[in-house]
């Protein structure tokens, strides 16, 4: 879905914000349409979309493959440790997804 006109000079001023390599963080009431605006604009402004849904997604889905007992603190602290996460933006689909130790796990 394109963006509308309506958006140009909003888009200017974050291009400029841009390249000044900010970090931009957007909140909301649930269902108001925060992560569309977002992806909009990492799209727009050629930055990763970081979906912190994803990555909690992705650690839950390492404690169910791993049988990680979640209510014990040092077992969780140490599968933590040997967690890697990482979003790489896929051309095709014009997205971040989500990687869990070098695996793509977006679809998972």
């Amino acid at each position: 879905m394109p963006i509308s006109n309506d958006w140009h000079f909003f888009l200017h001023f974050w291009s400029e914000m841009a390249k000044k390599k900010i970090i931009i963080t957007i909140d909301g009431w649930s269902s108001c349409g925060k992560s569309t605006l977002a992806k909009q604009l990492a799209r727009e402004l050629g930055y990763v979309y970081v979906d912190s849904g994803a990555m909690y997604r992705a650690i839950t889905l390492y404690f169910l493959r791993n049988h990680v007992d979640w209510t014990d603190s040092s077992e969780v602290r140490k599968a933590l440790e040997e967690i890697s996460l990482a979003f790489h933006f896929n051309e095709n689909s014009q997205a971040s997804e989500i990687f869990l130790n070098e695996e793509n796990v977006e679809y998972v």
